[in-house]
């Protein structure tokens, strides 16, 4: 990797901002985050955590302000540079975990087949179970897992450990923090401020849409 690349910024917002009507879900907002960091997006429900990755990943356009990600706005070219986990599960019931698999390795040149089954292996997720009979935890700890396996520059994790049994969430983060690239930044969203702090390298703070740290 160039010094060039490195030296940019994994992720700028310039005054983002976001509004549903007259009502702001983000204030305007200035972030700078460099490469091989663990970042905590932290705040109540509400707080706009969700809009913020939402607007990161693409699948939001900001009503102003700039999202820069490895230097580039998001669009086609950035979905392979930012691996995302979203709030809710999206696979299909009726689809198989080994299934799962093969759908992330077709899809992203970056998916290491291995690693994720490492991964499932060590969280005892059977490969051969369908999405539909696992509990939602273990569903969430599936889609962590394919999100994790890629090589991506930044990564972002909405809720990673909400809906995981408390016992489990040390095992998770865990699994989090030892798969990732070290010349990555992962941004975690959660409000289970406690559970993340210690894995954390620093952190960003919202409420009511406003960062105030």
């Amino acid at each position: 990797m160039a010094y060039e690349e490195v030296a940019i910024p994994v992720l700028e917002c310039r005054g983002l901002e976001k509004c549903y009507g007259a009502q702001p879900a983000l204030a305007p907002l200035f972030l700078t985050l460099p490469r091989g960091r663990v970042v905590g997006l932290l705040g109540p429900n509400g707080s706009g955590k969700t809009t913020l990755i939402k607007l990161i990943a693409g699948l939001l356009r900001p009503t102003a302000g700039q999202v820069l990600i490895c230097g580039r706005e998001p669009g086609p070219d950035t979905k392979a540079l930012v691996s995302y986990l979203p709030e809710r599960p999206y696979f299909a019931p009726g689809m198989k975990v080994s299934q799962a698999i093969r759908y992330f390795e077709d899809f992203y040149a970056d998916f290491d087949r291995l690693l994720a089954q490492d991964m499932l292996a060590r969280l005892a997720v059977p490969q051969d179970a369908h999405l539909g009979a696992l509990s939602k935890g273990t569903k969430e700890k599936v889609q962590l897992v394919m999100v994790m396996a890629r090589r991506a520059a930044l990564y972002l994790l909405d809720e990673p450990i909400g809906g995981v049994d408390p016992a489990a969430r040390d095992f998770i983060l865990d699994t989090i923090i030892r798969n990732y690239h070290r010349d990555a930044t992962i941004l975690l969203s959660t409000h289970l401020v406690a559970d993340v702090e210690h894995v954390l390298d620093e952190f960003v703070l919202l409420q009511y849409g406003t960062s105030i740290y």
